[in-house]
């Protein structure tokens, strides 16, 4: 199952213009690390969550939270 966070994953290494293999190798891992996290088949620890939020140069709150309409 697709979450945010795999969405986000997703969203933000291409707003980088990095591919998964380049993702990977930032992360220390292989390319199907990446692939599993984007596709929902894994799920990153919080030590990666950090890793990934200061790759992308983003919060954590960013990286794993929800878009919420403001009107809840």
């Amino acid at each position: 199952m697709k979450t945010k966070i795999a969405e986000n994953i997703k969203f933000y290494r291409k707003q980088l213009g990095l591919t998964q293999g380049a993702l990977a190798e930032k992360l220390c891992g292989k390319k199907s690390l990446v692939s599993n996290y984007e596709n929902g088949y894994s799920t990153p620890d919080i030590f990666t969550l950090c890793r990934l939020a200061r790759i992308f140069d983003i919060t954590l709150d960013e990286l794993v939270e929800p878009e919420y309409d403001q009107d809840e």
